[in-house]
């Protein structure tokens, strides 16, 4: 059975919403604000999750681009807003699609249908773990022996960027853009200052790096050692 996620907080139409799904076959988990979403999220695996972008809490594109952080998960944005700036910025922030409200049953249906054919095989693990520390993703929180971080958001942003990549080459340029912006891919400073950062905090020996490795002239990888 397929596990849907929806995350809104109109309590009748997540009722009507859910019955109708659950008649379809879906396996239907609910939140009623963000920060229930992205719990759902991390603990309950969904398949697809279907995010209405007015929340109480915080901002659906926030929740989004948190999701976004660590799963590759199909994304639906269901949305009262209409605006063509906002479909552009949840389409560019990860969204799979988006369908403005109201909408047809069937048209909804026959979206998730096509999100789900598109879907990675391979889930994604919000927890890493290693032999020195542990970053959850889905909470946006690392630990080293059981105490938390505290990490700043660059920080993070630049954690976050190599650990969604553990193994992979992650470019200079590359880096620089997702974390920074474009108008910063020559900025090659900034990453030294924030992987020295990230090294004095985590690493066991900062000056012997590894986990967060630099490959001279190209950029960095994070080296995955699992417990």
């Amino acid at each position: 059975m397929t596990k849907l996620l929806l995350i809104d907080d109109e309590a009748p139409f997540v009722r009507a919403l859910g019955i109708s799904l659950r008649a379809r076959g879906y396996d239907v988990v609910t939140a009623s604000d963000g920060k229930g979403g992205l719990a759902h999220a991390a603990s309950d695996h969904p398949d697809i999750i279907v995010l209405d972008l007015g929340l109480p809490d915080m901002d659906g594109l926030d929740v989004l681009a948190g999701l976004r952080g660590w799963t590759t998960v199909p994304i639906l944005v269901l949305s009262a807003r209409h605006s063509d700036e906002t479909k552009v910025r949840a389409l560019d922030g990860g969204a799979d699609d988006y369908v403005t409200k109201p909408f047809s049953m069937d048209e909804l249906l026959a979206r998730i249908r096509a999100a789900l054919r598109r879907r990675p095989e391979r889930s994604d693990e919000p927890v890493i773990e290693t032999a020195d520390f542990r970053i959850d993703l889905a909470a946006k929180q690392v630990t080293v022996r059981g105490e938390a971080v505290r990490l700043t958001p660059t920080e993070w942003n630049v954690l976050e960027v190599l650990v969604r990549n553990h193994g992979k080459l992650v470019s200079q340029r590359q880096l620089l853009q997702e974390v920074w912006g474009p108008q910063y891919q020559t900025e090659t400073e900034y990453l030294r200052v924030y992987l020295a950062a990230l090294r004095r905090k985590l690493e066991p020996t900062p000056s012997q790096p590894k986990y967060f490795v630099t490959e001279p002239g190209m950029g960095y990888r994070f080296v995955h050692t699992a417990t």
